[in-house]
């Protein structure tokens, strides 16, 4: 069991950034990022959202039935991005 916030701290960590660092919320009543759900379920339990910081967009992915969170540059980086999901 876990929650959207924790798995976005740790998504955080890769990027050094943070919730300091959020500029919107969807959906914006944030309740949903202390939700826990079950994220090796084997299906989608998390609320879907998207997050946007000052350098970051984060969204729920799901990778070999396990719920996660994926990121992409806000802004243009000349960075690929590796496929996600299953």
């Amino acid at each position: 069991m876990t929650t959207w916030r924790k798995l976005l701290e740790y998504a955080f960590e890769d990027y050094n950034d943070s919730f300091d660092n959020v500029i919107d919320f969807a959906p914006s009543n944030k309740d949903w990022l202390d939700y826990y759900f079950d994220d090796y379920s084997k299906k989608i339990e998390g609320t879907p959202f998207t997050i946007w910081t000052k350098t970051r967009v984060y969204f729920p992915i799901i990778i070999d039935n396990v719920e996660s969170v994926g990121s992409v540059a806000r802004y243009p980086d000349g960075m690929a991005n590796y496929h996600f999901g299953n």
